[in-house]
């Protein structure tokens, strides 16, 4: 992933979260792509600050999702696909850009990849779904 961190601040950024093995992982399934190479290109130069930000929005478009979903929000309401949109912005922000086609895939990975998926469970029992509905409804309202 670019990533120029030592092991000590890839713990401290990212966890147990297996940074090398996602890499080669996404390489292998995605390395042809441009988003993988776009991707690729703009996380090689990111500083721990740089990462400290990606991880802290991400992790509160999360939070965010999990309280619209806590609140009775339905997925397809304007609350939850804003959160969609906000999270599509995000990748594209950050990664690559995130057409609405793709991020659609990425919700169907959500719940069809268990670690996807415990990774929201994570934060709220239902969220995985949840995430999945509000990206479809935002990409069906573009």
């Amino acid at each position: 992933m670019g990533i120029d961190l030592t092991p000590e601040e890839r713990f401290e950024l990212f966890g147990d979260f297996d940074v090398a093995g996602h890499a080669v992982e996404g390489q292998a399934r995605w390395g042809g792509s441009a988003a993988f190479r776009d991707s690729r290109r703009r996380t090689a130069g990111y500083s721990k600050e740089d990462w400290r930000r990606v991880m802290a929005d991400q992790g509160r478009v999360a939070v965010d999702l999990a309280a619209a979903m806590a609140n009775g929000v339905a997925a397809d309401d304007p609350p939850a696909t804003d959160l969609a949109e906000a999270n599509r912005s995000h990748i594209t922000t950050w990664f690559y850009d995130c057409s609405y086609e793709v991020h659609r895939a990425l919700g169907d990975m959500y719940v069809a990849d268990p670690r996807f998926t415990a990774h929201y469970e994570a934060t709220a029992p239902g969220l995985a779904r949840y995430v999945h509905d509000a990206i479809h409804a935002n990409a069906g309202r573009a």
